[in-house]
């Protein structure tokens, strides 16, 4: 099924600054108020979207569908936040939601659990992010990590101590938090920090990021990872270490600007996957038409904290979407 989708592992790096303060972990359903109908369908539309997945993709897709329903009172919209894999293995797969938003590509033994159930997914890039690694604002003895000193970190049987990285540096342990196993997130930054590794898994495990900013707030020997976005929403309370990606390179700053001209090593695309099986319904049809159509707005760096989608990047997901749909 991979011939099947559009495989785009490059592009728009995404920003967000808007964070819900229920965070992660709930469903969101909000009914709108104003009587337009936007997009793929005439007439009043009704009916019920699911939406889950990515921690990282849930603020736009929320974002999305609160503006979404305010233009079509007779649709409702629900996102929830399970994590990348958790969204695939245990909703989109087996058919139970009609979107997965992802921080990372499908994988292929997810593929083919869908294919098990005759889901087709659809790829679609929506935007970009840049992974921040943080620490507590006390912190006072580094500001820049290397991929090298971040593996030595974050793998399984590394350092112990932040003094096992830098002789200057102290003699505590590490106080770890990061994304569950579930995450795309932790596939992300296991398969491009630690090349390979296995991640350790002594560490606090989570799919609600805004525990990690907790964690790290109120440690000094703390330090983990997580979307810009939770940054960006957090940046009076966590400290935010420059990366490089070799020992040699320079170190640059987690931003959107730095993430989508490339000059961060951290930055990753972000997507959403329909199913065409649930494209055929008007009302998951055109909400996808919608958040394509919005992917590209300026309010998804300002509002939410991601890079937008180019224009080159919209018009291909359209045609992808009027494609599965015969139009």
């Amino acid at each position: 099924m991979r011939d099947g989708l559009s495989g785009r592992s490059e592009g728009i790096v995404s920003r967000r600054k808007f964070l819900a303060a229920s965070g992660s972990i709930s469903a969101i359903t909000i009914a709108g108020c104003s009587e337009t109908n936007t997009g793929g369908g005439e007439g009043d539309l009704s009916g019920e979207v699911v939406v889950k997945g990515s921690s990282t993709v849930f603020p736009i897709s929320d974002v999305m569908a609160q503006r979404f329903m305010e233009e079509n009172q007779g649709v409702n919209v629900t996102v929830d936040s399970t994590g990348s894999g958790g969204g695939f293995e245990n909703h989109f797969c087996p058919g139970d939601a009609d979107i997965n938003g992802a921080s990372r590509l499908i994988k292929p033994e997810e593929e083919d659990h869908c294919a098990e159930n005759d889901v087709t997914p659809v790829e679609m890039q929506i935007a970009s992010d840049a992974v921040t690694m943080a620490v507590s604002p006390e912190n006072d003895w580094v500001d820049c990590l290397s991929f090298d000193e971040m593996a030595q970190i974050w793998q399984e049987g590394g350092a112990e101590t932040w003094q096992d990285i830098n002789d200057e540096w102290p003699d505590e342990e590490f106080v770890l938090y990061g994304p569950d196993t579930t995450s795309g997130t932790f596939d992300w930054f296991t398969e491009n920090v630690l090349d390979g590794e296995s991640h350790r898994t002594d560490y606090e495990p989570t799919e609600d990021d805004n525990i990690i900013v907790e964690g790290i707030e109120d440690d000094q020997y703390a330090i983990g990872y997580f979307g810009y976005a939770y940054y960006a929403e957090n940046e009076d309370r966590v400290k935010a270490l420059e990366v490089k990606e070799n020992e040699d390179d320079e170190c640059a700053e987690p931003s959107l600007d730095a993430a989508k001209e490339g000059t961060y090593p951290l930055a990753r695309p972000l997507f959403v996957y329909p199913s065409e099986e649930a494209l055929e319904k008007e009302e998951v049809y055109a909400f996808m038409e919608f958040y394509i159509e919005n992917s590209s707005a300026d309010w998804i760096a300002d509002e939410i904290g991601y890079v937008p989608a180019s224009q080159d990047i919209v018009d291909e997901n359209m045609s992808t979407l009027e494609g599965v749909s015969g139009n």
